[in-house]
């Protein structure tokens, strides 16, 4: 059985949709001082699949989360696999500064001590967020389904990194579609301000940047928030020549008008996955999800 929390209704029946399951419903409400009213309304099996993403509001959905896993337990629920799409607070796995919180260890313990015997994700922002879970993690890539809809949309594509650290999905897109891959050199001045500037040759990117004239330059990150990131990298692009700018992102956060200031910039199409839902999430990860479920019950 698999129940969907409010902030992934529509990935969740999709997912059923995947798998040839009913959904147990769920009636869930606020009280007029904001709290959450929760109660599950369908069949509870053995084993449970709970999907929810933590993104905006975040404290709201996951406590939501929390008190889903929590009431499966009690309901008689023996094994929970939880599906997060979007790992809220995912950002701050480590002290950057002294005394700052590691938020992602806390909801790390959250979710396990609320009884999730599994957690299935997509392209955590880093990796060692399982290390602070002692249940087992899976962090899935979105990359395929985003490299065949560039393969439905472009001809003659470049798939670029708006920074080194977006290397790793370029080169699995580029390794799918067969075309050619680089990225640019980003500087983070404030949490929300960042310079971006054409990638040194001493990088050693798979192409030089000076290359890109002609072509369809698609920009690829997990997480696009406020926009500033793509908004840099689009107007080095075209200065460069290239033929269009088109964006795919795993989690589509936009905040603070970020899709305005990016189609702004000069951008054809933002694109984003349902990870999160927003105007922008064309791309389903529905199958990759469904196919790990299936893959763990065997």
């Amino acid at each position: 059985m698999i129940i969907g929390g409010s902030a992934s209704q529509n990935l969740t029946s999709k997912v059923a949709s995947c798998l040839g399951e009913e959904l147990s419903p769920i009636e869930i409400k606020k009280f007029p001082d904001g709290e959450k009213y929760i109660r599950i309304t369908g069949k509870v099996s053995e084993e449970m699949v709970v999907v929810q993403s933590t993104g905006y509001p975040q404290d709201e959905n996951l406590m939501e989360l929390i008190f889903l896993i929590s009431n499966l337990k009690d309901l008689g629920a023996k094994e929970i696999k939880v599906v997060m799409p979007y790992f809220g607070y995912g950002r701050q796995e480590k002290c950057f500064k002294d005394g700052e919180v590691i938020s992602a260890k806390i909801i790390s313990n959250l979710i396990e001590n609320a009884g999730a015997a599994e957690l299935i994700s997509l392209n955590l922002h880093e990796n060692s967020l399982k290390d602070f879970f002692s249940i087992p993690v899976h962090n899935l890539s979105a990359m395929p389904v985003i490299a065949e809809y560039i393969r439905e949309n472009t001809e003659n594509p470049i798939i670029i990194g708006p920074d080194k650290g977006a290397v790793g999905f370029t080169t699995e897109i580029a390794n799918i579609l067969n075309c050619d891959s680089t990225y640019l050199s980003k500087i983070r001045i404030s949490p929300d301000k960042v310079e971006t500037n054409i990638v040194n040759v001493d990088d050693e990117p798979k192409l030089d940047i000076s290359s890109v004239e002609g072509k369809e330059a698609i920009l690829v990150d997990d997480i696009i928030s406020t926009g500033g990131t793509i908004v840099n990298a689009t107007k080095i692009l075209l200065g460069h020549g290239v033929k269009s700018v088109d964006v795919c992102c795993v989690h589509p956060v936009l905040v603070n008008d970020a899709v305005i200031k990016i189609y702004s910039a000069g951008v054809r199409n933002v694109i984003g996955t349902d990870t999160l839902t927003s105007d922008i999430s064309h791309i389903s990860v529905a199958n990759i999800i469904a196919n790990k479920i299936l893959e763990l019950r065997d």
